[in-house]
């Protein structure tokens, strides 16, 4: 999230709510350390859990009232519409962490989903703070700021033979995962389409540029 103008919540609870997401970033280290059926089986109780909390707010009282005292908040507006019944930006994190532990090689899980705790955090926190050109749905500054914080991150993520090749892998994905960030409001949720856009990306290119090369980390659990 970069938008142009005030967002629904204010910018202290943004910021606030931006934190927490921060605190996601212990899913990839994790994940990396452990087997990925183990992490499959803890994402999967961890993702039934939070859905089960997060739709039980839209149909039992005494749910609602202790989510909603809580944690009311840090929720955006579309997160609270008892007629579309959406799920709130945490639950997202959680099915996109499983969805592409499911899907993705570790190499490729890593690197996207560190960039959408990273780099959605700055490109939320700068856009609605500085964000005064837009560009496209969002704001250039925003955007940008998600490029470079997802360059960066890049740089430091698992590489299978670290080559300049898989580097430049990375940071046309993370100007994917940029674009797909700025165009994602309104109808996609961005905690999925940014980690699922630039894991894709990322697997084309190997595929492209470096055929034959295994997508399996040496020396770590698989």
């Amino acid at each position: 999230m970069n938008q142009i103008d005030n967002g629904t919540i204010n910018y202290r609870d943004e910021l606030v709510r931006k934190l927490i997401h921060l605190c996601s970033l212990s899913i990839p280290v994790i994940y990396y350390f452990i087997p990925t059926s183990l992490s499959i089986t803890i994402l999967g109780i961890l993702t039934f859990f939070a859905i089960t909390l997060d739709l039980s707010r839209y149909y039992l009282p005494g749910v609602a009232k202790f989510f909603y005292k809580y944690f009311g908040f840090l929720l955006r507006k579309h997160e609270v519409d008892n007629k579309k019944k959406n799920l709130n930006g945490a639950t997202y994190v959680l099915i996109s962490a499983l969805l592409c532990a499911i899907i993705f090689p570790k190499v490729l899980f890593v690197t996207a989903f560190t960039i959408l705790i990273i780099s959605d955090t700055a490109a939320a926190l700068i856009g609605r703070k500085f964000g005064k050109h837009k560009l496209l749905a969002k704001s250039l500054e925003g955007t940008l700021t998600f490029f470079l914080s997802a360059s960066i991150v890049v740089l430091f993520t698992p590489k299978l033979i670290g080559s300049s090749t898989e580097f430049l892998i990375g940071f046309t994905a993370a100007a994917i995962g940029a674009i797909v960030e700025n165009i994602s409001f309104g109808w996609a949720d961005d905690n999925l389409s940014i980690p699922l856009a630039i894991g894709f990306s990322m697997w084309a290119m190997y595929l492209l540029l470096m055929p034959g090369l295994s997508l399996i980390l040496p020396n770590v659990p698989r």
